[in-house]
């Protein structure tokens, strides 16, 4: 194992076929987290609370097929295919049971996952991602989900879509972070990652019955202000999964960004103490 790196160093590798990026921390740790791209970030989005975590377990980070900078398969770009990458992703990395980190878009994917291979994940750590059925979802995300108007879509420029998003995350963000972002969903990326959400009308419901079902301990993480997915996405996982908790931060949608502290020490404590 290499020593440990305290701020992301990107790289690419092949994964189930794909040229992902990806960053880890190396390091000599009892654990191993692994941590999905929020969307329309990429895994930079953790450059807040790397340094931290760093500190209690090793961090792989990757962008997701389709997001960041990542290569897209079509087939992936459904919450309950993306957790079967997630099996595979596990497996060709040789991340043994690791704990999991997936906000947003990764949330759906993870829990789709835990349902279909308990022994896969130590811990998981969601939220920020639909989840409530039926779907109860702000703007813009829920125009991204409904909107089938494609052809509308690719005439924009993904700059001016993806540009506004960016700019409501309290307390801004980095050039050269905002610069990646912008650049990971340029040309048809933007639009093509679309197909994800627009999968929840059909995946969530799927999802929302295998929730009871589901053995992994589950930490859920959402802004209090969050107005893209509001926290009653968050409060029907809590009351569907049986080993849960739920944790409500000062904070919009981007919580990992805008309450990166906070964030962490959650993080932090579902490794340390799991969840009851």
């Amino acid at each position: 194992m290499t020593a440990t790196t305290t701020s992301i160093e990107v790289q690419f590798r092949e994964i189930d076929g794909l040229s992902v990026r990806y960053a880890d921390s190396g390091g000599a740790h009892e654990h191993t987290v692994l941590m999905t791209s929020p969307w329309p970030e990429s895994l930079l989005a953790f450059t807040g609370v790397w340094a931290t975590l760093c500190e209690h377990a090793r961090l792989f980070a990757v962008d997701l097929p389709g997001f960041g900078a990542s290569e897209r398969r079509d087939e992936l770009m459904h919450p309950r295919s993306m957790g079967e990458f997630l099996t595979r992703l596990i497996d060709e990395a040789d991340l043994v049971r690791p704990y999991v980190v997936a906000p947003d878009v990764g949330t759906s994917a993870a829990l789709f996952a835990a349902a279909s291979r308990p022994d896969l994940f130590a811990n998981v750590v969601v939220g920020s991602g639909g989840a409530a059925v039926p779907l109860d979802l702000g703007e813009p995300l829920r125009s991204r989900v409904f909107d089938t108007d494609f052809a509308k879509w690719r005439a924009m420029d993904p700059r001016e879509i993806v540009g506004p998003s960016l700019n409501t995350i309290a307390g801004g963000i980095p050039d050269e972070i905002r610069a990646d972002y912008l650049a990971s969903y340029d040309g048809d990326r933007y639009v093509e990652s679309m197909r994800y959400v627009q999968a929840y009308p059909q995946e969530l419901p799927v999802l929302a019955r295998l929730l009871p079902a589901i053995t992994t301990p589950v930490t859920i993480v959402n802004g209090g202000h969050d107005r893209v997915v509001p926290v009653a996405n968050a409060e029907f996982l809590a009351e569907r999964l049986p080993i849960s908790r739920l944790r409500i931060v000062d904070a919009g949608h981007f919580v990992w960004e805008e309450a990166p502290a906070e964030y962490a020490s959650i993080i932090v404590d579902s490794i340390h103490s799991g969840v009851r």
